[in-house]
């Protein structure tokens, strides 16, 4: 096991040095001139100069000039560029400073993050657990008019667009019935129903691909052995189909899980929540190039992360993955 983790962490090296040149060109070499982004293309020559020596935009790009001194001293002249220092920052936590909010990126990252977080880990937990009770309900009673039930109310969810589900949450249950608050976020009860709508409008494909997942397991050898020693259907599903269906399950919600720091876009705006989906946007439309590098940086970098922890736990659930590795 330790041998595999091993292994999995030297590949996860060349991606991530990868995801961070990519970010760095993005950045720095196809958007242009930071300067001119944020001071204007009417900015003087002198305000231009003055703010790239300021934030280090004057450095070399990728590999600096050599120092006069013997050495180390030649080396840290030759690391003394922009990606370097960029590299360098984000390995100290600093992602730069906002123009647009005059303080470091970190804090305007902390403020966001407490908000997304109290947003989308309820959204994720809750689909999940609700998806894989009526996945393994469609599963168990296949065929019968209860699992042509789930199918249907499936397909109508998925055939619903998302914005239809946010606007008629705010206009019946908001405006309406006054059940609920449209905007804001001064208490947990502003959450309840953007958490109820991103369940709701996510259980549609989510029932569909775990009922799947599920049913793949179902007419296996190992389910008529278990039956022919007398197991229940209760604990056939729950005990030994739903674990060997995991690894397509894992993979399919591993994908949603950096979302759960960058936030929810649209459900963030509509709701006036101030997390990282508001962040971004603010940082866009005000052309905060800084916090909107950081945001794409840390997705990035999560990406990486849970696709490398999703490998270490299939080996976790199915001892064969590293052994086959």
């Amino acid at each position: 096991m330790l041998r595999y983790v091993a292994r999995r962490l030297g590949e996860a090296i060349p991606t991530t040095v990868g995801i961070l040149l990519l970010t760095f060109a993005l950045f720095n070499v196809v958007g242009g001139s930071p300067a001119e982004v944020i001071l204007g293309k009417n900015a003087s020559a002198e305000s231009i100069a003055a703010f790239n020596r300021k934030w280090g935009y004057d450095k070399p790009l990728l590999i600096g000039r050599f120092g006069s001194l013997e050495g180390w001293g030649g080396l840290e002249g030759c690391l003394d560029s922009q990606f370097f220092n960029f590299v360098g920052g984000i390995c100290k936590g600093d992602f730069g400073y906002s123009v647009e909010n005059q303080e470091p990126v970190i804090e305007v990252l902390k403020r966001g993050i407490g908000p997304s977080l109290s947003l989308t880990v309820p959204i994720l937990v809750g689909g999940v657990i609700v998806a894989l009770m009526l996945a393994l309900l469609a599963a168990a009673l296949r065929g019968g008019w209860v699992d042509r039930t789930v199918l249907l109310a499936s397909a109508v969810l998925m055939s619903v667009n998302y914005v239809v589900w946010v606007l008629a949450g705010q206009f019946f249950l908001s405006f309406k019935a006054g059940l609920f608050p449209v905007w804001g976020y001064e208490s947990a009860f502003y959450l309840v129903l953007p958490v109820a709508i991103g369940i709701l409008s996510s259980l549609g494909p989510d029932v569909r691909f775990f009922r799947t997942a599920i049913l793949d397991e179902v007419y296996k050898p190992y389910v008529l052995t278990a039956r022919a020693k007398g197991l229940s259907p209760t604990v056939i599903m729950t005990r030994h189909v739903l674990r060997n269906a995991l690894i397509p399950i894992v993979t399919y919600v591993s994908l949603s899980i950096p979302y759960l720091f960058t936030g929810s876009l649209l459900l963030e705006s509509f709701f006036g929540i101030p997390g990282l989906g508001s962040v971004s946007i603010n940082a866009i439309h005000s052309a905060d190039m800084a916090v909107v590098r950081a945001i794409v940086v840390l997705g990035a970098l999560l990406y990486q992360f849970v696709n490398l922890s999703t490998d270490i736990l299939y080996a976790v659930l199915d001892p064969r993955v590293r052994i086959g590795f």
